[in-house]
């Protein structure tokens, strides 16, 4: 069986293309070449991406934003007072014990969950 050299073959024109040259180099200067610009791009990505954070955080604030004392008081304003008493009374005047189960009318064509 015939042993396959590991080194590729490449033809005499591909070593003067830019790939070559940079596949060379970096073979030389790993960090130089790979991972100076892998950080520098995570950092200048973030920087950038600062403002645009800000800028979302800023508009969830303007939905949710804290009530001043004036706009909490005058929120429940148009509300039915309740007085527990009534609402007791109301309760209690019904007659609890004598029920009967009614089935809900469905739409037409809607299963009606019979089986």
């Amino acid at each position: 069986m015939a042993v396959f050299p590991s080194k590729k073959f490449r033809s005499s024109s591909y070593n003067s293309t830019i790939p070559a040259r940079y596949r060379a180099a970096l073979a030389r200067h790993p960090f130089a070449l790979f991972g100076f610009p892998f950080i520098a791009t995570m950092l200048l990505g973030s920087f950038f991406l600062t403002p645009a954070t800000a800028l979302r955080y800023e508009r969830h604030d303007r939905k949710v934003r804290q009530l001043s004392k004036d706009e909490e008081l005058g929120i429940g304003k148009d509300k039915r007072k309740i007085d527990m008493r009534e609402e007791y009374y109301k309760l209690a005047a019904k007659d609890l014990d004598n029920w009967e189960q009614k089935r809900v009318k469905r739409l037409p064509g809607e299963p009606d969950g019979v089986l």
